[in-house]
């Protein structure tokens, strides 16, 4: 038996995909953003633990990414896929509910918290991690340089995680690829990547981080890899000290996505702390 239902809505016309597990309280889980994410790939060893601890898991696909149609908005980016993910949540009925974001989920849950009032129902939040500064370092060049080849997705997961054993397991490879491989995937990715010559900003990484974290009012918990080279190093406790009452989980020899590489810990984490913002503790 599937330890999660793979399910579609229709949100404004638009196919939207996500996995569905559990009872209880409402947890939605938002992926990553780099070539060849989806729910799936980043929550395939969460879902279950959620699920089991008597949780309702919810993980859709952001728009353009997974299984939900591919489409990008050259006009309003940034507000496009939010405003698409909060019909998504309408349309489920989801009017509370705690969030896990890793990488660019993390990232749009703590700008949404850090400048309310939060266009998504956020009673609680996991960053896994999420904010703080993004540097332009090698391995964020590997991630931006995926051409579509084995070997520049072989980079691309080189380059987000401490073990390099993933980097090197050919199934796993392929199953990355086949999500990044899907008719106007490439496109729909490699969108938020253009920069017109006459504007500024460049990459878009590298820099100053102006977000204003001390605005953040929701129970707030952040598992950072302590090798994470798409984060400033030491991020997480600097960060946590800026959000009140934030705890901060580093786990070391790990990267930037601690809900795959060190699954056994971020899933207990997660649960001790949804349990106790749920007074289950």
């Amino acid at each position: 038996m599937a330890e999660w239902q793979s399910k579609f809505a229709d949100v404004d016309n638009i196919r939207t995909h996500y996995l569905e597990a559990g009872t209880g309280p409402t947890v939605v889980l938002l992926h990553s953003g780099e070539f060849g994410a989806a729910a799936e790939i980043s929550w395939e060893h969460t879902i279950p633990a959620i699920a089991k601890a008597g949780y309702r898991a919810v993980a859709p696909d952001w728009l353009g990414f997974g299984h939900t149609d591919k489409i990008y908005d050259f006009s309003n980016p940034r507000e496009r896929p939010l405003r698409h993910m909060r019909r998504f949540l309408d349309s489920m009925g989801i009017t509370e509910a705690d969030f896990i974001g890793n990488s660019m989920g993390g990232s749009m849950l703590v700008q949404m918290a850090a400048h309310p009032p939060a266009l998504f129902p956020i009673r609680s939040m996991v960053l896994g991690p999420g904010g703080g500064g993004t540097p332009e370092t090698p391995e964020r060049k590997k991630l931006l340089a995926y051409d579509g080849s084995d070997n520049a997705m072989r980079e691309v997961v080189a380059a987000m995680f401490f073990d390099k054993r993933l980097a090197n397991d050919a199934a796993y490879i392929a199953r990355r690829q086949a999500f990044a491989h899907m008719p106007g995937a490439f496109e729909a990715v490699a969108a938020s990547r253009f920069r017109a010559p006459f504007r500024q900003g460049g990459s878009g990484f590298g820099g100053p981080d102006a977000t204003p974290y001390e605005n953040i009012a929701v129970p707030t918990l952040i598992i950072a890899g302590e090798n994470d080279p798409l984060r400033e190093a030491g991020f997480a406790p600097k960060l946590a000290a800026r959000i009140k009452g934030a705890e901060v989980l580093v786990l070391p020899e790990c990267g930037h996505c601690p809900n795959i590489e060190k699954p056994a810990e971020f899933n207990a984490a997660v649960v001790r702390f949804l349990d106790k913002v749920h007074g289950r503790r």
